[in-house]
């Protein structure tokens, strides 16, 4: 250590220990008189801590002294402390220089040694990187996890996954011992001395660099294992291409836990690290965002980070890839951008760059099979956004899809969204059309693929096709859209002569003239939506079709002009004219049938009940057909007159899903909807029947799904199959009650909004008005039938509680009874023991004779203090026998300013002996202000607990999924992890209910069955699918995926807060409300194109915040395309039924818009669950779903940006300002519902948002005034009467003389009333003559207009006022001049 660096005056210790701090490296010199000194042995000591701590680099010298006598502490190394002892230890165990002859020798291998270790090794970074500190972020977690020491960064080229690993390399090589960063292997490693090369550069690194001879691959492979089992290294493997290329750099050996190893790959790893000593976490590269994206373009084509507008359609073709926007940024620098980017990225779209083809053709290229290949440039061209399943049957004989689907997916050349749809980036696709476009640059009709309508159409309108084209699309819809001229419409089937390979073939709204003979006899896939004719064409060969969409077609009749051995699915959905299907038998290997919407059909053929491979039938709409009853003459009894009636057709033995919705169905003896012969059922859609109940389902092992929502008939569900996972209910408002086979509530996933009269849920809950029980049902409790007609709100459950009866009810759950009353005074109310906190505790005192102890009535008196109701009622004894903690599925809400009060009876007599210490305690973590609480001691004359009172155990007993890993029982079926994720609970709030001794993630997913459980392989099998997503969302024709959510989209009947506006709407004012929706979706989907891409696909706005019913159903898909439908609901309405068709976007295809980001958007929001999507608005009695990563919906501020300069937080509530600035709160104002502006307190109509007038002052100026509360703002003019602000420092509004200052020199005070002097100086009184309000001046009664009527008084002040210069006339205020 050099002494010049430690300044004069000084401590030399403390500078010494900074110094080595300050160090990357120690060298020590261990010299024969080194351990005789303290401070040598303590500087020794620091910096081995360093190194074990920080990798500080170590290189010991034994000058002239044996590393044995140090390591053994023998000689002049004798030591009396232990942590010396260790640390001569330590040190002369490193690798180091014995100097014993000539120093200068070894001088230079000192110096070497020193340097290769403190070798920056820094990799180069581009200079305009952006949005890697985001992604960091997301992955900085895995850095300390010391049990997995891979990571994974595998997404398409371009990227950015080599830039995040040199970014986070940059950033973490210093706490390592030993770093290497290998680049580009995928290009380098092409010959066998290629991958030696890369070895010897990896060892070389891991060993501080010093060079090992390798002589072969495998040797190579053994050395490298070697030290990555010792040391402590970071290792960045770039363009890993295939897994063999891994397992030769690294072995397959154990590797030091604190090592870390990054690889980046185009390839998906989930079959890499299947050796026992790995684990890896994967991260996907996310693309940039819109933000993202527009910065890093205008930083290349501006040199700035300045945002400049009018580039959106850049954005969009490169959908968020960094080096498309690299590129189209520079190339953009070069020219007047705004003149020559339109026209540019249209030569782009025709010949991509060939710096972006070259980097996103090496995945394309790494396909060894011929056979992949074809299969991705199909998709590229015909299938995106398309289901998976339907996909892969279209193409699996020709191509074997279901195994080149999983390769593509490998290589991340496509994407599967949530929703099973097939999805791949935009420059992938326009590569992969690239590709073809090569195969002939001018003449598309001698290319493989024609994906074009326009080329379509000039192709067969001049019946020029060609040998080459393996499939085409047409539509003429679109073209007409987009003004594409054209002479006819009609297209000819001569240009089918030459078409021998077609394979895949599309006529959307098409009509072709002459023979259909002509079109090819190896096609798979016809999509026609629109089909012209009423009948199929005996001429079109169908023999090896695999899928048929027809779609809105004009077919009449629907009869296979023969065997359709191939065929599996059948779309015939919207086909309104469709009358009759005959001889479906020709089609023996039918997997999917879709009638949907085709109202006319009266008859299919019986032979339809013998098809064995049918597993999907949707018969959506289709009234006719199955309320249609026909005579059956011969089974009549001749000799009795009856006639039997019975349905057209059976059911095939073989479905999974079948679809009766808005079928109008009744139970019936001929048709008893018991599907007795169905036992492989899983789905069943029976919404909007006519049925008052169900027979026993107990015989369908297999159904998962049930969807009985609309059944505005149905009362009661009884005895339902205990393996049923969902159950959806909505709007079925007169049922009342539910019970299951096992008698316990198993469902994961369950929708019952809008059964306002549902009052039992077996297993679940029990909720009754009390004027329904009697007294025996109410036991001790039966005083309360006095009040059964008071009212209070309830709240804590929108789905149970809006739109049901505000009369005092009684709930049962988990064998406690409970209600909330208003405040009310009753001696029934009085406890035993109280306290006006909300704790108490007291000791089980001797019972009474004769009777028994039952249990505990707890009570509590509360008001509110904010919109999340968090909180729970603790009864533990200290014996540890009693741990209880219960939240209530409802509670009554007070109104502002007023009290409420719970009552609850807890059965735990038997657990209770006297002496015993009872505590009971209220905890609330928000919303509640809890004023007394109190508990009463339950006797019983009988020797058993009360049984008849109504408070039978709601869950069987079985308290098992509510228990804690501590013993205690956690009933509550709220996530309150979820209010904590979004920022609406702080992260302690587990902590106050159970203390420190477990953390709160064990509630994380808290579910209406307690806590998460495993599910059955089959439940499992159906979430794989898609099966459990929150609340009824769409039903996709094809897969199951899409099955469970099908009345009404996402949850998307919106209510009124439970905690806001209660006022409720009747009938007729919904159906108004939902009318006027209908037209404004009307307006909005005008002019819209049937079937489009699933990029096209835009959620409709959320529906206004207040109003109870906002949309109603949200349909499906039309065939594998994604369509925007109707779909009807039934309102009743005075006896009548008034049909409703809402046009509502399909929301489970959409893509998320957050910029770059391929997934679906969630529910009903616009994003991702990565980007906020699937969240709900947190804007108090919400439940619309919170828009791109802030915690609001549109309506409440979502998506806004913070008003505050430079903030870019998501605005707070209807606020303009985030929750740092302002935002989010709530108007001071009284009876103001609206958010307070900026950092103020009160809305705009209240004065938020102004700044205080006052010189200087920064603060928000307070309700309608213009000063912040220091500066006398907020308070109301003193004037009588005037309910105006006071103005600055003054206690009157500016009318009544506010904000002036006294006239007199020096005097700071305010002038009152209209005068120019405060009180002090005469300011304030009225004039006294009669009938005049005017102010008096001065010290005069009378204003300046009566001033002539007290003339003495007037000179008198006249006098008074000449000997005070500059003061006001002490008079009537007529003074002399």
């Amino acid at each position: 250590m050099d002494e010049e660096e430690i300044n004069r005056g000084e401590e030399l210790k403390p500078e010494i220990e900074r110094a080595i701090k300050a160090s990357r490296s120690s060298i020590v010199v261990l010299s024969q008189n080194y351990a005789t000194s303290t401070w040598c042995l303590e500087e020794l000591v620091l910096i081995l801590q360093r190194r074990r701590a920080f990798s500080h680099f170590v290189l010991p010298i034994f000058y002239h002294v044996n590393p044995s006598d140090v390591r053994k502490q023998t000689g002049s190394f004798v030591v009396e402390k232990d942590r010396w002892k260790t640390a001569l230890m330590e040190v002369a165990n490193l690798s180091g220089f014995t100097i014993s002859g000539p120093e200068t020798r070894i001088l230079k291998e000192i110096v070497d040694t020193v340097y290769d270790r403190l070798d920056q090794r820094e990799v180069h970074l581009p200079l305009n990187i952006i949005g890697m500190d985001t992604r960091y972020k997301e992955i900085s977690s895995w850095l300390d996890q010391c049990n997995v020491e891979f990571l994974a960064i595998y997404g398409m080229g371009g990227s950015g996954k080599t830039t995040l690993a040199k970014y986070i390399y940059n950033l973490t090589r210093r706490t390592f011992e030993y770093v290497s960063f290998v680049e580009d292997i995928g290009s380098r490693c092409k010959t066998y001395n290629d991958l030696l090369e890369l070895q010897k550069q990896l060892l070389k690194d891991i060993l501080g660099g010093k060079k090992r001879k390798i002589p072969s691959i495998s040797r190579g492979t053994c050395l490298i294992e070697d030290v990555l089992q010792m040391n402590r290294t970071l290792i960045v493997l770039d363009d890993i291409v295939e897994q063999s290329q891994l397992a030769t750099l690294l072995g397959t050996g154990k590797i030091n836990p604190q090592s870390k190893i990054i690889i980046t790959t185009r390839e998906n790893v989930d079959d890499w690290f299947d050796i026992p000593y790995w684990r890896c976490q994967k991260y996907e590269m996310r693309l940039l965002n819109h933000d993202e994206s527009l910065e890093l373009f205008c930083r290349h084509a501006f040199q700035s980070g300045i945002h400049h507008e009018g580039y959106d359609w850049v954005l969009k073709y490169c959908e968020g890839n960094p080096l498309a926007l690299e590129v189209l940024g520079s190339s953009t620098s070069k020219y007047n951008a705004h003149m020559i980017m339109p026209s540019q990225l249209r030569l782009f779209e025709i010949d991509m760059d060939s710096r972006i083809q070259s980097v996103l053709m090496r995945s394309y290229l790494s396909l060894t099979c011929n056979t992949v290949k074809e299969l991705f440039l199909h998709i590229a061209c015909f299938f995106i956004g398309i289901d998976i399943d339907y996909v892969a049957k279209i193409l699996e004989p020709d191509y074997a899809a279901q195994s080149g689907i999983k390769t593509l997916l490998e290589k991340c050349l496509l994407s599967i969204s949530p929703n099973k749809k097939i999805m791949m980036h935009r420059l992938l696709q326009e590569m992969a059309k690239n590709i073809i476009r090569q195969e002939s640059t001018k003449l598309p009709a001698k290319r493989s693929r024609v994906w074009l309508s326009s080329d379509s159409y000039r192709i067969l309108s001049k019946g020029k096709g060609s040998k080459t084209i393996e499939g085409l699309t047409v539509d003429m819809k679109m073209l007409q859209k987009e003004n594409f001229a054209f002479k006819s419409s009609k297209l000819k089937t001569d240009a089918f002569k030459k078409m021998e390979i077609l394979k895949l073939l599309k006529l959307n709204f098409s009509e072709l003239g002459g023979s259909y003979e002509y079109v090819s006899e190896n096609l798979r896939w016809l999509c026609w939506h629109g089909f012209h004719l009423r009948t199929i064409p005996s001429d079109l060969y169908m023999g090896n079709l695999v899928a048929i969409d027809m779609s809105s077609s004009n077919l009449e009749v629907f009869d296979p002009p023969m065997v359709l051995q191939s065929l599996q699915i059948l779309n015939l959905k919207d086909s309104h004219d469709l009358i009759e299907i005959r001889n479906i038998s020709r089609i023996p290997h039918l997997e999917t049938l879709i009638l949907w919407d085709c109202y006319s059909l009266v008859n299919v053929c019986k032979t339809i009940g013998d098809l064995t491979s049918l597993s999907l039938l949707n018969m959506t709409g289709c009234k006719n057909l199955c309320n249609r009853e026909q005579m059956n003459l011969e089974g009549a009894s001749t000799s009795g007159g009856v006639i039997t009636k019975q349905p057209t057709f059976s059911f095939p033995f073989s479905l999974h899903q079948l679809f009766l919705k808005d079928c109008n169905l009744e139970c019936t003896d001929s048709f008893p909807l018991s599907f007795i012969v169905q036992p492989c059922l899983q789905y069943l859609n029976l919404c909007n029947s006519l049925f008052e109940s169900l027979p026993c389902y107990n015989h369908l092992e297999n159904l998962r799904v049930l969807d009985l929502s609309f059944c505005s008939r149905l009362r009661r569900l009884l005895c339902l199959p205990s393996t049923l996972a969902e159950l959806y209910i909505y709007y079925c408002d007169l049922l009342e009650k539910i019970t299951f086979q096992s008698h316990r509530f198993s469902l994961q996933e369950f929708g019952y909004e809008g059964c306002i009269n549902l009052y039992e849920v077996e297993g679940f809950i029990k909720l009754v008005p009390i004027a329904k029980l009697d007294e025996t049902e109410l036991g001790h409790m039966k005083w309360l039938k006095e009040y059964q007609n008071h009212q209070v709100c309830l709240v804590g459950d929108d789905e149970l509680t809006v739109g049901r009866s505000w009369h005092i009810q009684m709930l049962y759950e988990f064998n406690i009874m409970s209600t909330s009353l208003p405040d009310i005074n009753d001696p029934n109310m009085t406890s035993e023991h109280k306290s006006e906190s909300s704790y108490l505790s007291f000791d089980v005192p001797s019972c009474p004779k004769n009777k028994r102890l039952t249990g505990i009535n707890v009570t509590f008196k509360y008001s509110v203090s904010g919109d999340d109701w968090a909180w729970f009622c603790k009864v533990n004894t200290m014996n540890g026998v009693v741990d209880l903690m219960y939240n209530p599925k409802v509670i009554g809400k007070p109104e502002f300013g007023e009290v409420c009060t719970w009552l609850s009876y807890w059965p735990i007599g038997n657990t209770l002996n006297i002496g015993d210490t009872v505590n009971v305690s209220i905890i609330v973590m928000s919303g509640l202000e809890v004023h007394e609480c109190g508990v009463s001691l339950v006797y019983s004359d009988q020797e058993i607990l009360e049984n008849n009172m109504g408070c039978e155990e709601i869950v069987g007993g079985d308290l098992s999924g509510f228990q804690l890993s501590t013993g205690a029982y956690y009933l509550c079926r709220h996530d309150f992890f979820e209010l904590m994720e979004v920022g609406r609970l702080t992260p302690d709030w587990f902590r106050i209910l159970v203390g420190d001794t477990i953390d709160y993630t064990e509630v994380r997913g808290w579910r209406k069955t307690g806590r998460p459980k495993q599910m059955n392989p089959s439940f499992t099998e159906l979430k794989t699918n898609r099966c459990i997503i929150h609340g009824p969302q769409f039903e996709d024709i094809y897969n199951i995926v899409d099955m469970s959510k099908l009345s009404i989209g996402d949850k998307s009947v919106a209510f009124t807060s439970s905690l806001g506006d209660m006022n409720s709407s009747t009938r007729s004012e919904l159906i108004d409300e939902t009318m006027e929706l209908f037209v404004q979706e009307q307006k909005e989907s005008e002019g819209m194109s049937e079937a489009f891409d699933s990029d096209d696909i835009k959620g409709s706005d959320s529906p206004p915040h207040g109003k109870r019913l906002k949309s109603v159903v949200k349909d499906e898909l039309s065939g594998p395309e994604i369509k925007e439908q109707k779909s009807v609901v039934t309102h009743e309405l005075s006896g009548q039924e008034k049909k409703i068709g809402l046009s509502i976007s399909h929301s489970g295809s959409r893509r998320c818009r957050f910029q770059g980001c391929s997934r679906a958007a969630r529910g009903s929001t616009m994003y991702c669950i990565a980007h906020g999507g699937g969240k709900r608005c947190v804007f108090a009695g919400c439940t619309k779903g919170a828009e791109g990563s802030t915690l609001l919906c549109k309506a409440h501020g979502g998506v806004k940006r913070c008003g505050f300069l430079g903030c870019t937080k998501g605005a707070k509530g209807s606020t303009s300002f985030c929750k740092d600035h302002g935002g989010g709160k709530r108007c001071g104002f009284l009876g103001c519902t609206k958010g307070a502006k900026g950092s103020t307190s009160f809305c705009k109509a209240h004065g938020g948002g102004k700044r205080c007038g006052f010189l200087g002052c920064t603060k928000g100026a307070k309700g309608s005034t213009s000063f912040c509360k220091s500066h006398g703002g907020g308070k109301r003019c003193g004037f009588l009467g005037c309910t105006k602000g006071a103005e600055g420092s003054t206690s009157f509004c500016k009318t009544h003389g506010g904000g002036n200052m006294c006239s007199v020199p020096g005097c700071t005070k305010s002038a009152r009333g209209r005068s120019d002097w405060c009180i002090r100086h005469g300011g304030g009184r009225r004039c006294k003559s009669e009938n005049c309000n005017k102010s008096a001046q001065g010290s005069t009664d009378f204003c300046k207009a009566h001033a002539g009527e007290s003339s003495a008084t007037r000179v008198e002040g006249s006098a008074i006022s000449s000997t005070t210069e500059g003061a006001p006339p002490i008079g009537g205020g007529s003074s002399l001049k």
